[in-house]
């Protein structure tokens, strides 16, 4: 009846046990003994720790030692003693959960699956004298990117690893695809990584590449999980993602030993699956020497060789390793945890956090094999099928932050099972087997995560030729096969296809990475809310007020609610009931001993946008669009990108870099695109040609020759910043780019009443006539100089002023003042994403991207295709305009009162053509909008004509709505507003 337990306190490595007295024999001499937590299930006993005398936790006893019959028998609650063990054990009984199990006989039994490890025999190191590109890792990662690179025609590559293959973290990840996610590029991604584990690799090879389908099962357990889960299911259909929403007993067919009493439904996709780690690296890494590409292993890195260019920013020269020097102007850093060591040889900050993440894998199953995967996303957790057994784990809210030694590479930690009991419960609810189901092995080792979730990819912007594979956040399997596609190709020709801005470096601005407050706090969050529902307008309680504008005080007095973009608090919309709404300083969720807030009004607030319908501030929202349309608005933008390109060669720069006439004269401001060679939007901006001034003010410079003023969305500024200036070195031009963005304050002041608010401020003629539409002056606003551009992003008559930064509080304050009475407004970003978009202004990111070109997002005037000037990307805009469009971006409308959010699926004559990118409620329309790129379904020339014949729908949350579909903005589609003629 007794199992038979070890006396020792010695720690024993994983799978080995030793016998000396009974838990019976223990139990009459009044002692008790601590236990890991996975013994709790008690068919399977590893080890213990050491024997505690006087326990006070005798129901732990009961349930390790005793059996889950004795436990039922005795009318005992064994999930309440897991939960008492989880409490108790750690504290008293359990090993430091910071002990490290390392590479020995018990690896191979803790991780199911084989490692590298064993199959590499010595080699003779000898590493080449250069090479065209150095990948530094040999993950996921590593394997993928060097396999794209060779299979692009790079032979002059090589993939150093410090160890052998699949060391660090890859050789024991869980190896999970799920291919439907609230982002059509990652689900671009997944299928891609999906076809090539699948298929490509083997028919390459012959090897096995470790692909398993048995499918994937998303569980709902309420009715906004399952409405998350059909707008899945509908943006998938766009890349043949097959999936079911399925009922509680669809379910129960699919699964038969899953519990469904408590769900709402499933969303299923048969084509999911899994990987195994080993299989897929070593298709990838035989593939790529067969193509010629080097791969050495045991070859650690020493130090990263750079040098300075002539504008004063260093580049890569070459990688240094224990058997040499190898001459390179391009290194990849592929090394996951270790990637910021690697950085560090570089001086390139990596804003990483490594953390311990873990499951666990149980004895045999009757009935399990090949059942699908399951995630959970409501109890945070996942249930893995690992040939007849189970693999579970999850995301805790309190997760192990972790430091990871040089040399660690095969070796895994002991789990803390005060941490990871957070997700038994969640796992034993869906699966009850499980509750008699003994516990074969622990998997506990590091991962690599991030801020936002998200991979860092992409070339420094602190070291030229250096570039990021890493912080894949338990990802990297599932991710690698399409991120190292697009990193491949990021090197070879500069860009990538598709728009990797989300997981891009440039993404984070230099005050951000170089915060290691704020990278621990949002990495922590982004952890813990992994498996949370996805809302459209989500916002961040970590790393918050890390970047403040001079408005910031006065508007959060005023009622501001921010929300945060690029580390900036900007303000979403207005509360008038009150004071504004603080930003407190993050309390971790209660976790690592901290406080959790218990009066939080503002994240109260931001639950006001968790849902799919119309949110509670919806009459908040649309009383400061109407107010704009009808009246005046002050819209605070600070948070925008304001840079100078100024020097001998700026003319030539300005020329190059920008798709627009910038030879016009000074005052004059245009709105134009930066390209790739692809023809794809890498930016969309105002650029402003300036008059050198007297220079005693940051919105009036005094330069020689000729200056231009850059305005951008502060969200891409890092990105549009970097672009540009690569560009300025690599054509080695004599001009200055500067970055003025934290020293200039930014109101745009909109609606019909806007002219009347600023005369009475100024003296300055604001007529048609003497200030037109889009050009730009220096002129006085309650006595201040600030730089003001007649331009608008949201359809009304308006100007933007530039304000120096102690200027910027007098300024805003005469404005309301003045404005007091024609009924003057704060209003946020809400009202302008919903104002932009009723107009038919473009968002970079969302409607245009990197991918899309101007001739397809309706922007064909941004290009100055009549002049003979050239400009990046020009002949792939000519190729295009003479061969036809494939897409188009087009307005739809639809009559019927719901919310659309983007991402919806656009049918037209029951045939799906695309999807929306970008959607809202249009107030001044009083209907829901949206704009998608259509694509006919045989690939041929998207025409007006083709546009007009169809008859569309929007596939909302799993239901159709009839559409119309519009060739110009239906709101204003002549302009005339933004003239300022109001009829």
């Amino acid at each position: 009846m007794f199992s038979a337990i070890p006396s020792s306190s010695t720690l024993h490595p994983l799978g080995q046990t030793s016998t000396s007295t009974t838990a019976g024999e223990l139990i009459r001499e009044g002692k008790a003994v601590g236990a890991a937590f996975y013994c709790a299930f008690p068919t399977r006993l590893h080890y213990f720790s050491k024997i505690i005398p006087d326990c006070m936790c005798f129901s732990c006893i009961l349930c390790t030692h005793f059996g889950l019959s004795l436990c039922r028998s005795s009318g005992v609650d064994w999930r309440r003693m897991l939960r008492t063990c989880s409490r108790r054990l750690p504290a008293y009984y359990l090993p430091r959960s910071n002990r490290v199990r390392w590479n020995s006989k018990g690896v191979g039994e803790g991780v199911p699956y084989k490692t590298l490890k064993e199959q590499v025999g010595e080699q003779a190191i000898k590493v080449p004298a250069s090479a065209d590109v150095v990948v530094v890792g040999g993950g996921s990662l590593g394997a993928n990117t060097i396999y794209h690179l060779a299979k692009m025609g790079a032979t002059n590559v090589v993939l150093l690893e410090k160890d052998q293959l699949t060391a660090g973290t890859t050789w024991h990840t869980a190896g999970l695809v799920w291919r439907l996610r609230p982002s059509d590029q990652e689900i671009d991604i997944l299928n891609y990584t999906r076809q090539l584990v699948s298929h490509t690799l083997e028919e390459e090879t012959g090897i096995s590449s470790g692909w398993i389908q048995k499918g994937g099962l998303f569980i709902a357990s309420n009715k906004e999980r399952l409405d998350e889960y059909k707008r899945l299911m509908t943006l998938g259909q766009n890349f043949g993602v097959e999936s079911y929403v399925l009922s509680p007993s669809e379910s129960k067919d699919v699964h038969p030993l899953m519990n469904v009493d408590d769900m709402f439904g499933a969303l299923y996709s048969p084509g999911d699956g899994d990987i195994d780690p080993a299989g897929f690296i070593t298709s990838l890494t035989r593939a790529a020497s067969n193509k010629g590409a080097k791969i050495i292993q045991n070859c650690p890195v020493t130090g990263i060789a750079t040098s300075i260019n002539d504008f004063g920013v260093p580049f890569v020269t070459g990688v240094q390793t224990k058997y040499g020097e190898i001459k390179t102007n391009c290194v990849v850093n592929c090394c996951g945890v270790w990637a910021p060591a690697l950085g560090k040889l570089a001086g390139v900050t990596v804003p990483l956090v490594p953390m311990k993440h873990a499951y666990v894998v149980t004895e045999r199953i009757e009935g399990v094999h090949n059942l699908p995967n399951i995630r959970d996303h409501d109890s945070s957790v996942y249930l893995k099928t690992q040939g007849d057994a189970i693999s579970f784990g999850g995301y805790e809210p309190d997760p192990i932050f972790t430091d990871v030694p040089n040399d660690f590479a095969f070796g895994l930690y002991e789990l803390d099972w005060d941490v990871f009991a957070a997700h038994v419960d969640g796992c034993v609810n869906r699966m009850p087997i499980l509750a008699e189901t003994g516990i074969k092995s622990t998997v506990c080792g590091p991962e690599s995560f991030t801020a936002d979730h998200k991979p860092l990819m992409g070339e420094s912007y602190e070291v030229r030729g250096f570039y990021f594979g890493c912080g894949f956040n338990s990802s990297g399997m599932m991710l690698g096969g399409g991120c190292g596609r697009e990193l491949a190709k990021w090197i070879l020709h500069g860009s990538p296809d598709l728009d990797m801005f989300g997981y891009d470096i440039r993404r984070f601005a230099p005050s951000m990475t170089n915060n290691n407050r704020w990278v621990k706090e949002r990495s922590h969050e982004a952890y813990a809310k992994n498996y949370a529902l996805v809302f459209p307008r989500d916002e961040p309680l970590a790393g918050r007020n890390m970047r403040k504008d001079p408005f910031h005080q006065v508007l959060l007095d005023a009622g501001c609610v921010y929300q945060e973009k690029h580390g900036w608090e900007r303000p979403s919309w207005f509360d008038k009931s009150g004071t504004g709404t603080e930003v407190f300083s993050y309390d971790y969720y209660g976790s690592y001993g901290n406080e959790a807030h218990k009066n939080y009004p503002y994240r109260d607030k931001l639950e006001y946008d968790y849902t799919f319908e119309f949110t509670k501030h919806h009459d908040i929202i649309k009383e400061e669009c109407l107010t704009c349309r009808n009246s005046v608005a002050v819209f605070n933008m600070s948070y925008f990108g304001k840079f100078y390109l100024l020097g001998p060669d700026s003319q030539k720069a300005a020329d190059w870099i920008f798709s627009n006439d910038m030879t016009k004269a000074d005052g004059n401001s245009v709105y134009t695109c930066m390209l790739n060679k692809k023809g794809g939007i890498e930016g969309d901006m105002i650029i402003n040609m300036i008059d050198s001034e007297d220079g005693k003010s940051s919105v009036a410079p005094n330069f020689d020759g000729r200056g231009f003023y850059v305005t951008v969305g502060g969200a891409v500024a890092t990105y549009c910043f970097e672009h540009i200036r690569k560009i300025v070195e690599d054509k080695k031009w004599d001009c200055r780019l500067i970055d003025l963005s934290e020293d200039v304050g930014m109101l745009s002041v909109q609606g019909p009443k806007s002219r009347k608010v600023l005369e009475s401020l100024t003296s300055s003629d604001l007529s048609n006539d003497a200030f037109p539409y889009l050009t730009n002056k220096i002129i006085d606003i309650a006595g201040h100089k600030v730089r003001a551009i007649r331009a608008t992003f949201v359809g009304e008559l308006g100007w933007e002023l530039h304000i120096p930064k102690d200027s910027c509080v007098p300024v805003y304050e005469a404005l309301m003042k003045a404005g007091a009475e024609h009924n003057i407004c704060n209003s946020g970003y809400r009202a302008i994403d919903t104002l932009s978009l009723e107009k038919g202004f473009r968002h970079w990111h969302a409607d245009i991207r990197p991918e899309d070109t101007p001739l397809e997002a309706g922007l064909a005037f941004t290009c100055k295709l009549k002049s003979n000037v050239d400009f990046f990307g020009r002949d792939a805009i000519e190729k295009q305009k003479s061969e036809g469009l494939k897409k188009k971006l087009y307005c739809f409308s639809v009559d019927d009162h719901i919310m659309l959010h983007g991402l919806e699926t656009i049918w037209r004559n029951g045939e799906c053509v695309g999807f929306l990118r970008r959607s809202d409620f249009a107030f001044a329309l009083g209907k829901s909008i949206g704009y998608g790129y259509i694509r006919a379904p045989e690939g041929q020339v998207i025409t007006a004509d083709f546009a007009k014949s169809g008859k569309y729908q929007i596939e909302s949350i799993g239901n159709k709505f009839d559409a119309n579909i519009h060739l110009q903005s239906p709101f204003d589609p002549k302009s005339k507003r933004v003239q300022g003629i109001y009829d």
